[in-house]
């Protein structure tokens, strides 16, 4: 599978001959300055709570690529109002099958507002099962022992984790997680886009590493082969 990062939680994924977006937050991170948002494919975008740090661009690719748009049924009922059409919820505890495979929505441990400040319902993550391989996307979350769950439905061949901390995981706990899934490839998001959540790659590749793990910290704008 190919991952693409676009700074902060956004990425996509290249699976099942489909392009999954997730969180896209991209115009307004000065990191991300080099992303065209018009240039991004999608045709399926997973959003995992309401922070303006993960929905920020979703209504204007959806509208130019024609993505659907999955989120809890708040996020869903959100964006209908904002003139989406092509939308779908799914809620933590329920699965859906696509064209790309099959998506499973599962708890994450973090609070959730719309950019309004309605209310954005509970924070989500998402396991998918594709033809080429599954994956696991936490959102903003906690550590959890509901993450041990995760291994009995999908053997993973990546997960996508928040290492940040401060607002997340850190990488201790993101290892943790990491080890409850049965993950050996981590992909970590939710990082350096503001001064709370900076952190040292070099120590957090090194831990990672001396527990037997892989972490991935791909440039804003890189393609990596998972």
């Amino acid at each position: 599978m190919k991952l693409t990062y676009y700074g902060h939680s956004c990425f996509s994924v290249f699976a099942g001959g489909k392009h999954l977006l997730f969180d896209p937050f991209i115009t307004p991170n000065e990191l991300a300055k080099a992303i065209d948002i018009n240039e991004i494919a999608a045709d399926y975008i997973f959003v995992s709570h309401g922070h303006f740090d993960h929905v920020f661009d979703v209504v204007q690719i959806a509208k130019r690529t024609g993505a659907m748009v999955l989120g809890n049924w708040e996020i869903y009922d959100w964006f209908n109002k904002q003139g989406l059409t092509n939308t779908h919820p799914i809620n933590p505890g329920g699965k859906f099958s696509f064209d790309f495979g099959t998506v499973k929505c599962v708890t994450a441990v973090h609070s959730s507002s719309m950019p309004d400040g309605s209310y954005g319902g509970v924070a989500s993550g998402y396991v998918f099962k594709t033809p080429d391989g599954n994956f696991y996307y936490s959102g903003d979350t906690g550590l959890s022992l509901d993450m041990q769950l995760i291994a009995k439905w999908a053997k993973l061949d990546f997960a996508v984790l928040p290492i940040g901390d401060g607002l997340t995981m850190g990488v201790e706990d993101a290892i943790e997680a990491a080890r409850y899934t049965g993950a050996k490839k981590v992909v970590g998001v939710h990082y350096d886009t503001f001064g709370f959540i900076k952190i040292d790659h070099d120590q957090a590749i090194l831990d990672f590493a001396n527990a037997g793990l892989s972490l991935y910290l791909p440039g804003i704008g890189n393609v990596i082969d998972l």
